[in-house]
């Protein structure tokens, strides 16, 4: 062949080549890529993959009780596309928007299909006639189609009551797109009670859609997920497992039948050592001050009881979502902060501290020993005073540990802590469980500061532990801080004869099907017994605990029951709130004293002595407690929120007849603006160490971390186009 002809038949197989690939890739493309596309517009029955959501899991106290659980909620969703479709066989134009975007800088004109005219036209109309449209958000309609079109159907209402939902779908073909659906929403059902150990839950975000899931779904409907207190930190066992159907629908998008379907399954039960009846006792007791937490252990097993914190909220509010304005009430002042859990939060511990330094030294072998106490302890040209000497200009004398306990004695705590050492201090005091986090099954968990540890070293680069700072530390002032958890546990190791376990509020999780995920059991972490600390050690300290409640001249008087022996120490630290010098106040107790089962811990800021303030408030608490073991059945309501205030607390009254106050629900929450009477004999009296000069020229700031929530779902408010239902007209006559 001449090469002429060859060419040209080069050149034609070429072109036959290139002809046939572009055919093969706009094949794959029609009937491969976009084969849901055309055959969309093709007129014929379909089938369409729903993901539906897992039914969340209850939480309950201890005893069963329910204190998170599910209703049904009926809710009417719209498939955008769907909808689209039915318009568009019906229309042969469909109404367009011109919007103004962002193009390599340079601004620009794009036409979009108006969904929103659409939608109330085609679908919120007919919906306006059986009574049933609502007022919605139509900017948050545009852009959920935008970003999602089909995938993610938009909720349209979910507010439905039963017979809403029946009349709907009563006539259900005739709303193509529509969807009607029974969902679990999520209930607290004694509202604000326990809040901040329960948590609450936030709507799925749409961007966690995988790639994967995109793919297997026509529809795709999340799960809400915990995003504070337990409901965040059990929210793997919470979610139940996924459910999938199959629906058929005909070309106008209205359902024919299911062709299959995978009932969605429940998630775990979480079990909490908290008992609701404890935790309601106990957050009433709190609203008799201002800012308070409390702690109620068990010290066998490290369970706590009954956790609370005031101010509190109400975690139904974020139930489907929180409306902005609630949202920002609370948020509004950070002082009163009543996202923050106070109980897991650090404040300065005060003469509480006193408690583990007398372990660091019993640890030492140190127990058994006598100091003096001359009214203060001198450093360099400073003194660090005794509350005898600052108010009376006295001084204790020698002092053996219950003694010094018992008068709570700023200088014998120095000396010991001195003899000791600093660094046989931070060993002492970390050993139960001081400046570091508990593990307890909740977020945001404080560690508190332990002056001298290698946390605090790397926190103040260059700092020293000198003997003042070292005697701050064994009074619990200064950097010190710890939380009403952290006390708990370790006033709980002193009760039980040395053995700190971790601290948990929950006790248990059960799948569906009866497998236990997370079993019971207490968790040892240390054994005081093997760390030199002799059991006569821990008697001692004990013995001064009882002291401080029960002989005269003790500081925790307040604390004393007619029939139960309790042991006490108070604490009343030096804090700066809202930039006035002020107090956290605080008692730690264990009962009953010859064979302990409970520690209860309370703090309250800016309040009076801790005998004066927390001790009352300790007294109410152990009477429901042992009223309780006695067969009383304690009240158990629906909480509404406290607000809390920011008055200064001087002191709590005792209610006369507390038992009846507790049977009744008649607790009186303290007026702060009441007449104070005067100290009684065994209040604490000024054992704050006024006298500490330069070396605390100021108090530490009794700033409570403001807890801001993390971003929950606010509700969309409704906008001009989703004014579907006109504003009612005022007549004037």
């Amino acid at each position: 062949m001449e090469p002429r002809y060859r060419l040209r038949l080069y050149i034609l197989t070429a072109f036959i080549l290139v002809g046939f690939g572009t055919l093969l890739s706009r094949l794959h493309e029609f009937q491969i890529e976009r084969k849901d596309e055309f055959q969309a517009l093709v007129p014929g029955n379909r089938t369409v993959t729903v993901r539906e959501p897992g039914i969340r899991g209850e939480i309950t106290d201890r005893n069963g009780i329910p204190l998170a659980r599910n209703l049904r909620n009926y809710v009417v969703s719209f498939n955008l596309e769907e909808i689209l479709h039915a318009y568009r066989l019906q229309h042969s134009e469909s109404p367009t928007l011109e919007r103004l975007t962002t193009q390599n800088g340079l601004p620009r004109k794009r036409s979009e299909k108006d969904i929103v005219t659409i939608v109330n036209e085609w679908t919120i109309k007919p919906l306006q006639e059986l009574g049933l449209a609502k007022n919605y958000n139509a900017a948050a309609l545009r852009t959920h189609y935008l970003t999602h079109g089909g995938l993610v159907p938009f909720t349209y209402r979910a507010d439905l009551t039963y017979e809403d939902f029946a009349r709907i779908a009563e006539r259900n073909l005739e709303f193509p797109g529509v969807s009607l659906g029974i969902r679990p929403q999520r209930q607290y059902a004694y509202g604000t009670l326990a809040s901040h150990v329960l948590g609450y839950l936030k709507q799925w975000e749409k961007g966690d859609i995988s790639s994967a899931d995109k793919r297997a779904y026509d529809h795709y409907i999340g799960e809400e997920k915990g995003i504070a207190g337990v409901e965040a930190t059990m929210d793997e066992y919470l979610r139940g497992p996924e459910g999938r159907k199959t629906i058929l629908k005909d070309e106008k998008s209205r359902t024919i039948g299911m062709l299959d379907y995978t009932k969605p399954g429940i998630g775990a039960q979480v079990e909490l050592s908290i008992d609701a009846r404890l935790q309601y006792l106990l957050e009433n007791t709190l609203r008799r001050a201002g800012r308070a937490a409390g702690v109620v252990m068990d010290v066998k097993t490290g369970e706590v009881l009954a956790m609370a914190s005031v101010p509190d909220y109400d975690p139904n509010a974020f139930i489907p979502s929180i409306s902005r304005e609630q949202f920002l009430a609370y948020n509004s002042n950070p002082q009163l902060s009543p996202f923050t859990n106070r109980a897991i939060t650090s404040f300065t511990p005060g003469s509480t501290m006193k408690v583990p330094t007398a372990v660091a030294g019993a640890i030492q072998g140190m127990a058994n020993r006598s100091f003096t106490c001359d009214g203060y302890v001198p450093f360099g040209n400073h003194k660090i005073g005794c509350w005898i000497y600052n108010m009376k200009g006295g001084s204790h004398g020698s002092l053996t540990l219950p003694k010094a306990l018992q008068q709570s004695c700023n200088p014998y705590f120095n000396k010991l802590a001195n003899t000791i050492g600093w660094k046989a201090m931070v060993d002492g005091c970390s050993m139960v469980g001081i400046g570091k986090k508990t593990g307890i099954e909740l977020p945001n968990e404080d560690p508190g500061i332990l002056p001298g540890s290698r946390a605090w070293r790397a926190s103040v680069p260059g700092a020293a532990m000198t003997p003042a700072l070292t005697a701050m530390l064994s009074i619990g002032q200064g950097d010190t801080m710890a939380s009403p958890l952290q006390m708990a546990a370790m006033v709980s190791t002193v009760a039980n004869g040395g053995k700190y376990y971790q601290p948990r509020v929950v006790k248990k999780v059960t799948a569906e099907n009866g497998e236990v995920l997370v079993p019971d059991f207490p968790k040892l972490e240390v054994d005081l017994l093997q760390s030199g600390v002799k059991e006569s050690d821990l008697a001692l300290i004990r013995k001064g605990m009882y002291m401080a409640v029960n002989e005269a001249g003790g500081t925790a008087g307040k604390v004393r029951m007619e029939d139960i022996q309790v042991a006490a120490k108070s604490g009343t630290a030096q804090t700066v709130d809202n930039g006035k010098k002020s107090n956290n106040s605080w008692i730690i107790s264990f009962a009953p004293y010859e064979e302990p089962r409970y520690a209860v811990v309370v703090m309250a800021q800016a309040a009076g002595s801790g005998g004066g303030v927390c001790g009352p408030l300790v007294n109410m608490i152990y009477t429901g407690i042992f009223a309780q073991e006695n067969g009383m059945r304690l009240p158990l309501k629906p909480q509404t929120e406290y607000q809390g205030h920011l008055k200064f607390i001087e002191g709590i009254e005792p209610i006369k007849d507390v038992l009846a106050a507790i049977e009744a629900s008649e607790i009186p929450v303290a007026d702060p603006d009441a007449p104070v009477t005067a100290a009684a004999e065994g209040d604490e009296i000024g054992e704050t160490g006024d006298e500490v000069g330069d070396i605390l020229p100021e108090a530490p700031a009794n700033n409570t971390p403001a807890i801001t929530s993390p971003k929950p779902t606010i509700t969309q408010e409704t906008d001009r186009e989703g004014q579907v239902i006109p504003r009612a007209t005022p007549i004037n006559e």
